[in-house]
């Protein structure tokens, strides 16, 4: 009896190993890899990119997944909170400027079909004050006066915005002395606007007027003076989607989506 229990055991124990082997063998990859790519084969577009286009291309992917029956998941924010999971199953990547995709192709070259990429819509640079305007900044001028405190982003498609601007008009100096803070990206400055209302203004792109409604204000910049910077997009190299992933891509560059993005602050 005990002969018995004991083979019937063994025999349980045998079956069980060579199960998990087989399914961690999967073929021939490891049980992670295994997981990886059934991630990838569930039909869902992943998208990732920076928090700045992230309102109209989630509003687009909504409209392309009702018309399609295709899954689009957008992720936006800091490189840093997604590029770990990206550089697994991301099928398509934007930037909030074209220099802002150039970067990310330098730092990870092996991520990007560089032919593929292609450009959506421009957007353009004005400066957030606070709701009421009570500094009454109506001008880049206006930027230069005792008292007034800027706060800036130096990188996340920004990098440089104030300088391009200010550098037109001879306003260097008289700006970047009352830039009081600078932070390295959008997410920062939103936490400090929300937490210390003693900054009075930002000079970024008008979207992200559009985005913090209940905390800003926009003065636009006169035609003349705006300067505008790219929406670039482009395929992943390890997208298994290709096509559908495509034809999300193609879907933005309508009509359609293109009047999604202007009423998101695009030109």
């Amino acid at each position: 009896m005990k002969k018995t229990v004991f083979l019937s055991a063994l025999l349980l124990f045998v079956i069980t190993a060579a199960g998990l082997s087989a399914y961690a063998k999967m073929d021939g990859q490891p049980a992670s890899q295994a997981t990886l790519n059934s991630n990838q084969n569930d039909h869902v577009i992943r998208v990732y990119g920076p928090g700045g286009p992230l309102g109209p291309i989630k509003e687009a992917a909504e409209h392309f997944s009702s018309e399609t029956g295709i899954k689009v998941e957008v992720t936006a924010g800091p490189e840093g909170n997604w590029i770990g999971q990206a550089k697994q199953d991301a099928d398509i990547i934007f930037g909030g400027s074209e220099y802002m995709l150039q970067d990310f192709i330098f730092n990870h070259p092996e991520m990007i079909d560089t032919k593929s990429r292609m450009e959506l819509y421009p957007r353009a640079a004005g400066i957030l004050v606070r709701k009421g305007n009570p500094k009454k900044i109506e001008s880049l001028e206006d930027l230069t006066k005792k008292g007034v405190k800027i706060i800036d982003v130096n990188g996340a498609g920004q990098l440089g915005l104030w300088e391009d601007l200010a550098g037109r008009k001879g306003l260097i100096e008289g700006i970047s002395q009352n830039i009081n803070l600078s932070v390295k990206s959008s997410a920062e400055v939103i936490e400090r606007w929300k937490s210390n209302s003693s900054l009075d203004a930002w000079i970024t792109y008008e979207s992200w007027h559009y985005r913090l409604q209940d905390v800003t204000d926009l003065v636009e910049l006169p035609e003349e003076e705006k300067l505008y910077r790219g929406t670039p997009i482009a395929l992943t190299k390890i997208t298994d989607q290709k096509k559908e992933a495509q034809q999300f891509i193609d879907y933005l560059r309508t009509e359609e989506s293109h009047q999604i993005f202007k009423k998101w602050g695009w030109k």
